[in-house]
């Protein structure tokens, strides 16, 4: 199993190209299986659960394959309706073949899905809303057994909870479903709005006709396109955080600012200097960190995917500060290897107090997800010494070429056996 080396104690400095959106592909992916013809894919990543995801689509009939940077899906020879476990079973997102196929052939088996031990993932707000549509389907064996007797009809669906998952796989299935469907309630991510992009590009008749509402009128046919994927704003703000956890001075670039408004703006109340332009933004870490009470909340909140990166931030700060997971109930696991390295980091149900004025101490620590194991790097960037890192298989989920990026900008960072 492979292990990561971190010599911390050392400012970042230089720029770093951010990578194309890992949660903006997926559903993307997944929504090329309404098409019969080719599609061709850029700024797509390379990591481990967009490689599932091809794997899945593969299994599905779906012949994809990188040319030069482009990802070409043809779809022409598509058949199958059966999502296995093993490529499901390592990431939630495999679930989202669930509404193209169901949209295509009318009917489907799939895994319920995986992915990192952060909660409960359940899929009952999806298929409420696909029954909606005129889905019968029961659970058996951990298997999802889909049928559209009559085809999929559109109808007018409020999600009773926002759910990115569900957003995403009613409004894959309600492209090709008969008549309109309203969709309220919705997500309203980047990723979901990237989707949407991408659909209306396929030629699906998509609107968004209220903040969280959509409207969607079912069609028969479907365009060969070319797009290209938003940015990864995750990975970006990771790397805000890592300059300014290390008081480094960093150039991001090939991101759009007004994308992470949020994180920025609490970034800058924690002391941290950000200068946004059009398509970069340059952050400078200072030595002075701000306490601050963060929540995390669905979009435009701050995101729970960077709870984690900005908790080894607040460990810096003058005062406590206190953070609230309001998406993911079991997501403070990397709190118990934080408090190895010397964090005085308690949790209370849903929320962590996080002590301030703390130094890093290197240590052996354990990964236990994607955005936990990225955390015990920013911390170990801040730690005098050697820290080791076990478990990375968490990290090449969903971050490309990380060491590669943090070695170019002065990180001392090495992949071991």
């Amino acid at each position: 199993m492979q292990k990561l080396e971190v010599f911390g104690a050392k400012k970042l400095k230089g720029q770093i190209n951010i990578s194309g959106s890992k949660n903006a592909s997926l559903p993307i992916l997944a929504s090329t299986l309404l098409s019969n013809k080719k599609i061709y894919l850029k700024n797509i990543p390379k990591v481990n659960d967009i490689e599932t995801m091809i794997n899945l689509l593969k299994s599905l009939g779906s012949k994809v394959k990188f040319e030069k940077k482009d990802l070409v899906i043809n779809n022409s020879g598509q058949d199958k309706k059966f999502a296995a476990y093993k490529l499901v079973k390592t990431m939630r997102a495999g679930i989202l073949v669930l509404g193209p196929l169901l949209a295509k052939f009318g009917n489907a088996k799939v895994s319920l899905p995986g992915g990192c031990a952060i909660g409960s993932r359940p899929i009952d707000l999806h298929l409420q809303a696909l029954s909606k549509l005129g889905v019968e389907y029961k659970i058996y064996q951990g298997y999802v057994h889909a049928f559209a007797p009559k085809g999929l009809k559109g109808s007018n669906i409020h999600f009773s909870k926002i759910s990115v998952g569900a957003t995403e796989n009613l409004i894959i299935a309600a492209c090709l479903a008969k008549g309109i469907t309203k969709l309220s309630n919705c997500a309203i991510e980047p990723e979901i709005k990237d989707l949407t992009n991408f659909l209306v590009k396929l030629g699906c008749n998509i609107k968004w006709v209220g903040k969280r509402s959509i409207k969607i009128i079912g069609v028969n046919q479907i365009k060969q396109t070319t797009y290209s994927v938003m940015f990864d704003r995750i990975e970006a703000g990771t790397y805000l955080i890592a300059a300014a956890i290390t008081e480094g001075n960093l150039i991001i670039k090939k991101i759009i600012p007004d994308v992470i408004k949020t994180e920025i703006n609490i970034l800058k109340k924690i002391g941290v200097k950000i200068l946004a332009k059009k398509r970069e933004i340059k952050v400078i870490g200072g030595k002075k960190i701000k306490n601050l009470n963060i929540k995390t909340a669905p979009y435009p909140g701050f995101p729970t995917d960077l709870q984690a990166q900005i908790m080894v931030l607040l460990c810096k700060a003058s005062k406590e500060s206190f953070i609230q997971e309001d998406i993911f109930e079991n997501r403070f696991m990397h709190v118990a290897e934080l408090n190895r390295m010397g964090a005085q980091i308690s949790i209370k149900g849903n929320k962590v107090l996080i002590k301030g004025n703390i130094k890093f101490a290197s240590a052996e620590l354990m990964a236990t997800d994607l955005r936990a194991s990225v955390s015990l790097i920013l911390a170990a960037l801040t730690a005098k010494g050697k820290t080791i890192i076990n478990r990375i298989y968490h990290l090449d989920r969903g971050y490309e070429e990380l060491e590669k990026k943090l070695k170019k900008v002065g990180a001392k960072i090495r992949r071991i056996k």
